[in-house]
């Protein structure tokens, strides 16, 4: 697998704007106009950070039919290239857009989002919505993910996980969604989160070898660039909240694997 790094230019004069208040013209629970309600933006140049008014039988409505379509499909998820791949949003809706510009709507764009999709932006409400309505219009071209543990030994197993479910404090589902790689440990140790574990690059390199994998993906940690490396390059990490809360001096990237599976980055 090849990488490229190439970052994109931080063009102030052509930035996506926030969708602005607007009358419904349809019923509630017309899906249909609640995706295209959602993706519509405002010309260059207008204030970002505006709401976008739903309803509650409209945010009932997304949620619902998302989940049906998200339970219809296998929890352990083999996606052909070429796909986009986001890491953490955080509700930085505005941010979430810019994603889009970059990598091109879908179903243009197959697109795979690796979770932290809510909290600590001001507009986690919105930036839910637009994914689980573009989940709803293309089900086969835009997936959402909610994960390395010690009690990985198949597949199958995430194959196998019942859902709906809540996360347990301990285990498999806990695992794949709390843990973290480190560079102070070789194999496992305890995680500063108070919960599952981190890794260390011989647990990855292991990994690999026995699922005959090249290498893995995750969000889930800030990381200055909005990508990391770690372990030789057969682990990395994308962010793609810039500027994340008001307080990292962060960038945030989208990761692109093409149908030669050749990875490149581009930086928000």
């Amino acid at each position: 697998m090849k990488m490229d790094s190439s970052k994109s230019s931080k063009d102030q004069t052509n930035k996506v704007m926030i969708p602005v208040k607007e009358q419904p013209s349809s019923s509630v629970h017309d899906l249909k106009f609640i995706y295209s309600y959602l993706q519509k933006r405002t010309i260059r140049g207008s204030r970002p950070g505006k709401s976008v008014h739903l309803a509650e039988a409209e945010i009932r409505s997304l949620a619902t039919k998302a989940r049906d379509i998200i339970l219809r499909q296998p929890a352990l998820l083999e996606l052909e290239a070429p796909v986009k791949i986001c890491g953490d949003v955080h509700g930085q809706y505005y941010d979430l857009l810019r994603l889009f510009e970059y990598g091109g709507l879908p179903p243009n764009a197959n697109y795979l989002f690796l979770g932290d999709y809510v909290d600590r932006g001001k507009q986690s409400l919105e930036t839910i919505c637009l994914l689980l309505a573009y989940k709803i219009k293309f089900p086969e071209n835009f997936f959402l993910l909610r994960g390395l543990s010690p009690e990985l030994d198949s597949m199958d197993q995430i194959r196998h996980i019942a859902r709906p479910t809540d996360v347990p404090e301990h285990g498999l589902l806990c695992d794949v969604l709390w843990s973290d790689p480190s560079k102070d440990v070789v194999t496992w140790g305890e995680n500063d989160r108070g919960v599952s574990y981190t890794f260390g690059a011989e647990i990855v390199s292991k990994f690999l070898k026995k699922h005959d994998f090249d290498l893995i993906c995750r969000a889930h940690q800030v990381v200055e660039d909005g990508y990391e490396f770690f372990a030789k390059r057969q682990l990395v990490t994308i962010f793609s909240a810039p500027n994340y809360c008001g307080e990292f001096d962060n960038a945030g990237a989208l990761m692109s694997v093409d149908d030669q599976l050749v990875c490149s980055f581009q930086i928000l």
